[in-house]
């Protein structure tokens, strides 16, 4: 097995950074029957969606084993534990509590801190009630105060057993692919329209912020964004502008309304039918202040100019790729980390996602991931430049726990650390989390010393 390795002084290694895995609810709950239906089980439903044909209505049937996978998760040597709340499980269509379901996650978090593992909850991971779709959805403006009174609700609830919440998980694929690419559900294909959903969510999470600042003023309260540093795909300065234009929508978009309260500059450039409806205050609510910032990274994006005047992706041939077909480019996490840092006063950050899918195979009960070994390794030394440059991260998430229900491509493709046989639900732990594991009960062991 390849061990992945710090050195003792590495920051990293240091007894306050957290160390997790991550999942989230639809890709991992199954369960289906015991929640209401979500816009990925309509999605699902519709043929061509998915790339295998699958559903996420039993996934990794975690509802049913959640005690066995608790105990996997503590056997990792974890200091957290980042999961998903399922909006259609914890609410009935009136918006009263569905006890059932507000229960099993209460279970959880008591397992939770029984163990010592710190609970980060995201409260929104891309599976709204499909009730709530058929009244607009995200691009509905009303749904924003529905998700207020979601997050209240859940909040309340929980209680002091939650250590982190984030409002939104990655809000750019809520609105960019679900509703520009038409990629992920509810697969609309409507600039204006993703432009709409965009500021609608983080308008949602300056008012969700509101109540979890003021129901669970102890926990650290934040949202987690996805970030990709957008490079040209030639020195033409028509490759270069469209770069910066990627940079700005794909990722300034949001976090600058976060924390400078106004869009990129590009939003003046659009032309005005193509500009969000954006009413007065709606700034001032979404800029709450964030007490952290999560950050996901996988790879890097490289564009061209297209004949529009706007930019277009240039998908990656040159290996190393991961099974997504993503490019493994460890010094693009350094980078964004860097210049996030220069650009705005960053709150405390945790890497809230970093992992690769691989063509994973189980022999003899053995699945040997080096690839995904070396990944890690990798990335982990990128987040360890970036502390060492002055970026706040304060913890680093691992995607996924476990093989599980991957969106669009249903589930042909593998993140987990855990192979999941969806046939028997049998877990196996794979080398990277064998080797993750070692490195987690090492950075544990020293904190006892």
């Amino acid at each position: 097995m390849t061990k992945i390795t710090l050195a003792d002084t590495s920051p990293l290694l240091q007894p306050d950074f957290v160390f997790g895995v991550a999942t989230a609810a639809f890709q991992i709950e199954g369960a289906a029957d015991s929640r209401l239906p979500t816009i990925w089980d309509t999605f699902c439903a519709q043929p061509g969606r998915i790339r295998d044909g699958s559903d996420g209505l039993v996934a990794c049937d975690h509802v049913n084993r959640w005690q066995e996978d608790i105990e996997l998760i503590a056997s990792l040597g974890v200091d957290a534990y980042r999961f998903s709340v399922s909006w259609a499980r914890v609410l009935h269509q009136d918006g009263s509590v569905n006890q059932q379901g507000m229960d099993f996650y209460l279970q959880l978090l008591d397992a939770l801190q029984a163990r010592n593992i710190k609970a980060f909850v995201t409260l929104y991971h891309w599976d709204l009630p499909e009730h709530i779709q058929q009244q607009g959805g995200w691009l509905n403006r009303d749904t924003a105060w529905l998700f207020q009174q979601y997050a209240d609700q859940v909040s309340r609830a929980f209680g002091d057993k939650v250590y982190s919440y984030a409002t939104l998980n990655e809000p750019f694929c809520s609105a960019y692919l679900s509703y520009e690419a038409g990629i992920h559900a509810p697969g609309v294909q409507n600039r204006r329209q993703g432009r709409q959903v965009a500021h609608h969510l983080l308008l949602a999470h300056g008012l969700a912020m509101q109540v979890l600042q003021r129901n669970c003023p102890s926990a650290k309260n934040g949202i987690v964004l996805n970030f990709s540093p957008c490079y040209p795909a030639s020195p033409s300065a028509a490759d270069q502008r469209a770069a910066a234009m990627a940079d700005a929508y794909h990722n300034q978009w949001y976090l600058q309304p976060l924390l400078q309260g106004r869009y990129p500059e590009l939003l003046n450039e659009l032309p005005e039918s193509d500009q969000p409806d954006i009413e007065l205050g709606d700034m001032a609510l979404i800029a709450q202040p964030l007490d952290y910032l999560g950050v996901n990274y996988y790879t890097r994006t490289v564009f061209a100019a297209n004949e529009a005047g706007w930019f277009r992706d240039v998908q990656p041939v040159q290996p190393p790729l991961t099974d997504m077909g993503w490019e493994i480019f460890p010094q693009g996490l350094t980078e964004i980390l860097t210049s996030l840092h220069q650009k705005y006063s960053l709150p405390p950050v945790y890497i809230t996602e970093n992992g690769a899918a691989m063509p994973d195979l189980l022999r003899d009960n053995w699945v040997q991931d080096s690839e995904r070994v070396r990944y890690f390794q990798q990335h982990l030394q990128a987040v360890e430049q970036a502390i060492v440059e002055g970026v706040p991260v304060q913890g680093y998430f691992a995607w996924s726990l476990m093989d599980n229900f991957e969106w669009a491509e249903g589930y042909a493709k593998r993140f987990g650390i855990v192979y999941v046989d969806y046939s028997t639900q049998q877990r196996v732990l794979k080398d990277s989390g064998l080797a993750l594991q070692q490195l987690f009960r090492y950075k544990q062991e020293r904190a006892k010393r």
